[in-house]
């Protein structure tokens, strides 16, 4: 049993290893293994990719991401083996916090590593409005202008110097704009499409408008406003998945997190 860099030539072999269920791993492990801000590893067991993970850094916080054992490989302890590897690589790259979104199946393998729970993400599928919402004529599309604002939201409510990776998706973004001031953002192509932002009513009207293409929605638990805004409209949770961490504890603003990135970055 050997631990590895993931490689490109890797990734005609990464199929093997889709969780059903989940939406196609692909895209991601590319992303992992072409950027240099992320780490990627996979396990060897006889000749064959047994297990994978990732290691994704923002200066100083990191999250894990996609550590997937292969079926036939389960309960051999593979996937601790993953995360402690990538703990010890991120700790050693100066990563004090580490953060995940745990699925029922991996909550047990990182609290024995040390995560514990902070919160949970719900989730919403099937979402069929009844009603078409007309949208706000605050709602506009992205400029230049307005990109140190977006800045500073993000690190408000995330916690994290992270500009550097959500720059490449501005391009396509949709802003809340009250007085000039950016109360609220949402990002189409960034994961499952970010939603922040700083008031209730910007953030319950972009949710309007990823809704009017999207049939799921996935935010923290501690989101009152828009749990109330999703139970308003008779839709209610059908999972939840635990937020993690390991190291220093951050602050960051949950509530107003009105759409994840996705189960890779919260």
């Amino acid at each position: 049993m050997k631990i590895q860099t993931l490689l490109v030539s890797d990734l005609g072999s990464i199929a093997e290893l889709q969780p059903e269920g989940w939406p196609d791993i692909m895209p991601a492990v590319s992303f992992y293994i072409n950027s240099d801000f992320c780490i990627s590893i996979k396990v060897i067991v006889e000749n064959k990719i047994a297990g994978i993970g990732a290691g994704i850094i923002h200066k100083d916080i990191a999250w894990l991401a996609h550590i997937i054992v292969h079926p036939e490989y389960r309960n051999k302890g593979i996937g601790r083996m993953i995360t402690q590897t990538l703990v010890d690589r991120l700790y050693a790259k100066n990563c004090s916090t580490i953060y995940l979104i745990a699925t029922d199946l991996g909550a047990p393998v990182y609290e024995k590593v040390g995560f514990e729970t902070e919160t949970e993400y719900i989730f919403f599928k099937d979402i069929q409005m009844a009603q078409k919402f007309e949208l706000s004529s605050n709602i506009t599309a992205y400029t230049d202008a307005y990109k140190k604002q977006i800045g500073h939201i993000d690190r408000q409510v995330s916690g994290e110097e992270r500009m550097f990776h959500i720059e490449p998706y501005l391009t396509g973004a949709y802003l809340y704009i009250q007085g000039n001031i950016v109360e609220g953002f949402y990002l189409p192509s960034f994961g499952e499409g970010l939603i922040i932002a700083n008031t209730s009513q910007s953030g319950i009207d972009l949710m309007k408008l990823r809704l009017t293409v999207n049939e799921n929605v996935a935010f923290p638990v501690d989101n009152l406003n828009a749990k109330e805004f999703m139970y308003q409209n008779n839709f209610k949770e059908f999972k939840s998945a635990k937020r993690m961490r390991l190291g220093l504890r951050r602050t960051w603003l949950a509530q107003h997190i009105y759409n994840r990135i996705g189960g890779n970055l919260g």
